[in-house]
């Protein structure tokens, strides 16, 4: 059975996306930006993806226990440390696999870095 999650951005259906999918026990979570948080630095942003990242995944009925890959989008490649300092508050003990990538820009030139998560929840 499939759930989609909504973040509540005015463009989802205009665009056709859901903030995350679940289909049975795997979770999807769409390259998530750090709404609201356009003048932080690329830390502050990556915080605010966090935030945005959990209650979608909580939605789910999913944690970031759960994740078992991440996609980091940076438009500054100098920002890998700050990030994925960030991501390692978060993942330090789950260690996901991830990939980070440098790309030219984002939809909105303030943002800095951008996150997708997929995650699996145990059967019970």
């Amino acid at each position: 059975m499939r759930q989609n999650i909504s973040g509540g951005s005015p463009y989802e259906p205009i665009i056709g996306f859901s903030r995350a999918v679940r289909v049975g026990s795997l979770v999807y979570l769409a390259g998530t930006a750090p709404v609201g948080a356009d003048a932080e630095d690329a830390a502050g942003q990556t915080r605010r993806i966090f935030a945005i990242a959990e209650k979608a995944l909580a939605e789910a009925g999913a944690s970031f226990q759960h994740v078992v890959r991440t996609r980091i989008f940076l438009t500054h490649a100098d920002d890998w440390e700050a990030v994925g300092r960030v991501h390692g508050e978060y993942f330090g003990a789950v260690r996901p696999a991830a990939t980070l990538v440098v790309v030219a820009k984002l939809l909105n030139p303030a943002w800095r870095v951008e996150i997708e998560m997929d995650a699996v929840i145990p059967e019970s």
